[in-house]
């Protein structure tokens, strides 16, 4: 039993690396298929996918193509309930689900203002007050999970599908040296220092762009060695 994924480029784009992570991370098997997102091809890409439009788009063993890596997520676990993809405990595993369906809908601000991208650190960022709303937020609900915490580094202790879809916004934070406590950066940097996520960075900077899509024009220091 193998899924196909489809994904996008991996140095920008966030929902791709989620997706991957969903079935990386929890030793699901899988095929992975690339996207033209900045080639133009991804129109033609994803027809076969239809009505699927964008990435990452995930085809089941049995060719039923779902889209949207809430829809994604759900699926596979159900489909995998031995996996461990959310948490054992009932309240915490309702937690989790509450944390990457408020992932998927809301931080527009964060979102919009930082793209992922992968290959450098952004110095100088000026941070508006709309992302440091988003940031405050995401460090209450970081907090709140915290609360369910029995051992491990991760959201839940241990690694669920709510640190899959964290993954991108510590690359932001990181990415764009954003404000954020102490606890906060140490979670970022444990899940760039996670070898799943490290693979994915090594992996997608081995395309070189030129321009570089996501150039904001300010100072930039190497990404951490984490």
């Amino acid at each position: 039993m193998t899924y196909d994924l489809y994904i996008g480029d991996r140095t920008f784009s966030s929902w791709s690396l989620r997706g991957w992570l969903m079935l990386e991370k929890f030793g699901l098997p899988y095929r992975t298929h690339m996207i033209g997102l900045y080639s133009g091809t991804m129109v033609d890409d994803l027809a076969a996918l239809a009505p699927a439009r964008l990435v990452p788009t995930l085809k089941l063993p049995d060719g039923t193509v779902v889209g949207e890596s809430i829809a994604m997520a759900e699926t596979l676990a159900e489909q995998n309930p031995d996996a461990g993809l959310w948490p054992k405990d009932p309240t915490a595993r309702a937690t989790a689900r509450w944390l990457c369906a408020e992932m998927a809908s809301g931080f527009s601000a964060l979102r919009g203002a930082c793209a992922m991208q992968l290959q450098h650190v952004n110095t100088e960022f000026e941070v508006s007050e709309a992302v440091r709303t988003d940031l405050d937020r995401i460090e209450t609900l970081w907090t709140h999970a915290a609360s369910f915490k029995t051992d491990g580094p991760w959201l839940f202790g241990t690694y669920s599908l709510a640190d899959v879809f964290y993954a991108p916004v510590c690359a932001r934070i990181v990415g764009y040296d954003l404000p954020v406590s102490d606890m906060a950066r140490t979670y970022c940097m444990t899940t760039l220092a996670d070898p799943a996520f490290k693979a994915w960075r090594a992996e997608g900077l081995k395309t070189v762009y030129d321009p570089f899509p996501y150039d904001m024009g300010l100072p930039t220091t190497d990404w951490p060695s984490a």
